[in-house]
């Protein structure tokens, strides 16, 4: 490696390490103070760097939310919870792998959902950012919809578009916030109740 490459390749070290650092201070202060408490400011000194950086690497916080929002929509367990789940033949197995990928998701990025989902009311950016997030959500269980279809497992008269809204009721954003936030459940518990209630709801009994 040449003398300018190893240069160059200090400097997007550099660079990245900096947009990590300003990412991971946003996303602690969005998460404890709130989106529109939080100074851009007050990011800088979290990063160490100065706010014109938080501006010019991040795109201030709209810029940073979007990050968050794009981190979390795209995580590779959605990809491979669906690869598995196209070859999976037993349709309570196919329910039970998505209540542990709702909930492996909801552990890593709760702070997220939640900061955007409070923000979203009061911001129309954020708002828009957050229909994003819910189509991507929503667009990811439509495959398994499809899937629990093929094997024909669904009860009669539920439509695959149907089964979407009813998985989306037990594994979108509100039912591990009720079940862990609000009533205390570990979030192991919570994964084994949704999964329980979801085969009741969208099963045959004798899948």
């Amino acid at each position: 490696m040449t003398k300018a490459e190893r240069k160059t390749t200090r400097r997007q070290e550099y660079a990245q390490a900096t947009q990590l650092a300003i990412v991971d201070a946003a996303r602690s202060l969005f998460a404890q103070r709130g989106y529109f408490a939080t100074k851009v400011e007050d990011i800088a000194v979290a990063a160490r760097v100065a706010p014109a950086t938080v501006y010019a690497v991040a795109g201030g916080k709209q810029g940073l939310l979007h990050t968050l929002m794009e981190t979390w929509t795209t995580d590779p367990i959605v990809a491979s919870t669906l690869q598995r789940i196209s070859t999976m033949s037993d349709p309570v197995e196919v329910i039970r792998l998505t209540a542990t990928s709702a909930r492996e998701m909801r552990e890593r990025f709760a702070d997220v959902m939640r900061v955007m989902m409070t923000t979203a009311p009061h911001d129309r950016s954020v708002a828009e950012q957050l229909h994003v997030a819910t189509t991507r959500y929503r667009k990811a269980l439509l495959p398994i919809s499809r899937r629990l279809h093929v094997l024909g497992a669904l009860l009669p008269g539920t439509t695959v578009e149907h089964a979407v809204d009813v998985l989306w009721f037990y594994f979108g954003y509100s039912s591990y916030f009720t079940l862990h936030d609000d009533n205390g459940w570990s979030y192991k518990k919570a994964e084994q109740w949704l999964a329980d209630e979801a085969c009741r709801a969208l099963l045959r009994a004798n899948k």
